[in-house]
């Protein structure tokens, strides 16, 4: 039988990640964000009241839902209009995300497989609760005697979001118009100095999707997860200074470590999924098993 304490943590840390779904969350009281009649958001209630200044971009509630001005009728004329509001609502003190402002441009779209109505400032999307997507690579290595490690990041001290926590070995978020394999050798360059020829033998394997809510607004996120076998000689070195420090860690390390709160919560959740996928965990010792599976693929 697995360790109790263990599992407990693990399904604290999803119910925590997809906790938007529970009872007493605030889904009920959220308005719809649509754009031309599909949903692409959710909007907590007092976002939707700081937007009713704004009516010449956002029309007032109806039925559940937020929706823009028939006016912005393109991408360009949505994703300016939009932009501009969210740079006026910087200066309400009670939207804390906007002090995290990133200058980065995120898709906005029902699906991924579906193409973007419009672009959101990255520190803006908790507010309207749209769709995040990233890229997380898993850097691992396998000895002679088929002992597999794992190469964990800590991360910098100055970075806005968990700073000095455990993280994968790189990762990265989706921006506007940036293609998955770019962003993954993108981020494997910058954050690791790994060299693109190595970096794009890396396999996709899974998707990893949940959604949380906080006092920043909502947060769905999807992100698109790579297994990376490493050369046993290679060292992955500090690049953009968005890492403090690397540790090459067995597996049975690593996987002590997701129960503890020194691991960026969905960076834990995709070395979960690392473990499931590779056998580490098994469904005739864990009785959490199909708690664990579902809980890495929760889909609004």
């Amino acid at each position: 039988m697995a360790s109790c304490s263990w599992a407990e943590n693990i399904l604290q840390l999803l119910r925590k990640m997809n906790n938007f779904y529970l009872p007493g969350s605030r889904r009920s009281s959220c308005f719809r964000f649509e754009i031309e009649g599909a949903q692409v958001g959710w909007i907590p209630p007092h976002v939707a009241s700081l937007l009713a200044r704004y009516p010449d971009v956002f029309s007032p509630p109806h039925q559940g839902a937020v929706t823009l001005c028939h006016s912005l009728d393109s991408y360009e004329k949505r994703s300016e209009a939009v932009s501009h509001v969210v740079q006026a609502l910087r200066q309400e003190p009670s939207l804390t995300c906007l002090k995290g402002w990133r200058d980065e441009k995120y898709s906005v779209m029902p699906r991924f497989a579906d193409c973007p109505l419009m672009w959101m400032e990255r520190a803006a999307t908790s507010l309207f609760g749209v769709k995040r997507y990233g890229v997380h690579i898993n850097g691992y290595t396998v000895s002679d005697r088929q002992e597999v490690c794992m190469w964990l990041a800590r991360r910098s001290h100055t970075k806005q979001t968990y700073p000095g926590l455990l993280d994968n070995m790189a990762a990265g978020g989706l921006a506007a118009g940036v293609g998955i394999k770019h962003t993954l050798v993108k981020e494997c360059q910058e954050e690791a100095c790994v060299p693109a020829a190595i970096a794009k033998r890396a396999r996709p394997v899974a998707t990893v999707s949940y959604t949380y809510e906080d006092e920043e607004g909502v947060f769905p996120e999807s992100q698109f997860v790579f297994d990376l076998e490493l050369p046993l000689e290679f060292k992955p070195r500090i690049g953009d200074g968005e890492v403090q420090e690397f540790y090459l860690l067995p597996i049975d390390k690593v996987k002590e470590l997701l129960a503890t709160d020194d691991f960026k919560p969905n960076s834990a959740m995709v070395v979960l999924d690392f473990l499931i996928r590779h056998s580490y965990i098994d469904p005739d010792t864990e009785p959490y098993y199909q708690d664990f599976v579902t809980g890495l693929h929760q889909i609004l």
